[in-house]
């Protein structure tokens, strides 16, 4: 077991600016490759590594191959760096590094078991040792995601019969709190998604009456008003759909309304300013609260690879005079993250305002699947309807003492395992 170091001083040298890069590339994508480890692991097999947390349910997991030289702003020692990520994403998930020939992981807690990750590192490693770090890390992947479904691996060997009923009576009562919580969390997580579409609708429904008047002059446009009414009963339909929510999944199509909505009122205030109304494209990539985007706009994440997106007018500009988008962010584990490094719970509803546009060449370059599951800002992992499994528990975000007052274990969990290449 790895205890925390002391309070950490301020990170200095080529390997703090190494770690730096690293948080800000884990901030859009959950495998980050140092540029001076890429012969360790390609761009290419970066991306099939991401895209396996998001397939095997593995997620929220960060995942970096850094030069040996990245641990010298920590005193040499690898875990050191993953715990210096860790702290400052201040996200729950599991952590893991190949840093130099050194291949260490952990979780913060609740997450995974205290000392599994480790554990499950070190498995990874011993069985395929040799045939590169692709091959290993997808292996740790696949092991985490199945032990976040409850298909963890066994140490082999079992307890008496009599000792066998003790502790399924131990454990079943363990399960049964465990359940209830879980079932308290899951509805507490709607709620906030809820809590997020209402607020949306709210500024549907107050754009709707900002507009009540010009619609009802007896000289207004017949197509403004149509596309007026289109508005009002997309979102009464939204309402509905809100109302009767009761998962995650419910969301999708409130969300799919609001775009629907917007677009019909952006069509109206352009009918009505004697304008042509706009075309119906996907919502602007970087808030689709913006409405409609304009164009495509090629966009890098902080540490990723430049990607066209839709972009609004605004946004546009923006990005194209070197400046930052207007991103909508939300509040998680304490802090402001992009709505695309939101929990699970938040994928359908954020899913929904693209939904429709996944196909015919609107998004070009860009997967809807890999900006929402994981692979483009950390959702990874999806959301399990029902409560039979873990898939889906994004965790309580409990990160223990780490990173505060430096006592304590990584999240309430042991950090290290994996071993040398």
């Amino acid at each position: 077991m790895l205890a925390c170091s002391a309070p950490a001083l301020a990170l200095v040298g080529p390997g703090a600016r190494q770690i730096d890069r690293a948080v800000e590339g884990l901030r859009s994508y959950p495998v980050y490759v140092d540029p001076r480890a890429r012969d360790v692991l390609s761009e290419q097999d970066a991306k099939r590594v991401g895209g396996e947390i998001g397939k095997q349910n593995a997620g929220p997991m960060y995942i970096v191959v850094m030069p040996g030289s990245a641990a010298d702003a920590v005193g040499g020692d690898p875990v050191g760096i993953l715990r210096e990520i860790q702290s400052q994403l201040s996200l729950p998930g599991t952590y893991a590094g190949i840093i130099g020939n050194h291949f260490r992981a952990g979780s913060t807690s609740g997450i995974l078991p205290r000392g599994e990750a480790g554990k499950l590192a070190t498995e990874a490693l011993n069985a395929h040792h040799g045939e590169g770090a692709a091959v290993v890390l997808t292996d740790f992947v696949d092991r985490v995601g199945a032990a976040r479904s409850g298909g963890g691996s066994s140490d082999g060997g079992g307890p008496s019969s009599a000792s066998t009923v003790i502790l399924l009576a131990v454990i079943g009562a363990g399960v049964g709190g465990y359940m209830l919580v879980r079932r308290r969390r899951k509805r507490e997580e709607l709620e906030q998604v809820k809590r997020l579409a209402r607020d949306d609708l709210v500024a549907l429904g107050d754009d709707i009456r900002a507009l009540d008047v010009d619609v009802a002059m007896p000289n207004a446009n017949r197509e403004a008003k149509d596309h007026y009414n289109a508005a009002v009963e997309v979102y009464q339909s939204a309402e509905q759909g809100l109302a009767g929510a009761r998962r995650p999944e419910d969301l999708e199509p409130v969300s799919s309304e609001l775009e629907h909505g917007r677009f019909e009122m952006e069509a109206a205030k352009a009918l009505l300013a004697g304008k042509a109304p706009p075309e119906r494209r996907a919502p602007c990539f970087f808030d689709p609260r913006h409405g409609p985007s304009e164009r495509m706009v090629d966009w890098a994440p902080p540490g990723g690879t430049p990607r066209p997106v839709p972009a609004c007018a605004a946004d546009a500009l923006r990005v194209e005079e070197g400046l930052d988008p207007n991103v909508r962010e939300i509040e998680y584990a304490g802090r402001q993250v992009p709505y695309w490094a939101a929990p699970a719970p938040y994928t359908p509803f954020f899913g929904g305002f693209y939904g429709g546009f996944g196909g015919g060449g609107f998004l070009p370059g860009l997967l809807i699947g890999e900006m929402l599951g994981g692979g483009f800002g950390g959702w990874g992992g999806g959301w399990s309807g029902d409560d039979s499994g873990a898939n889906g528990d994004s965790g309580d975000g409990g990160l223990g003492d780490f990173g505060g007052d430096g006592g304590g274990d990584f999240g309430g969990g042991d950090f290290g395992g994996g071993g040398d290449f």
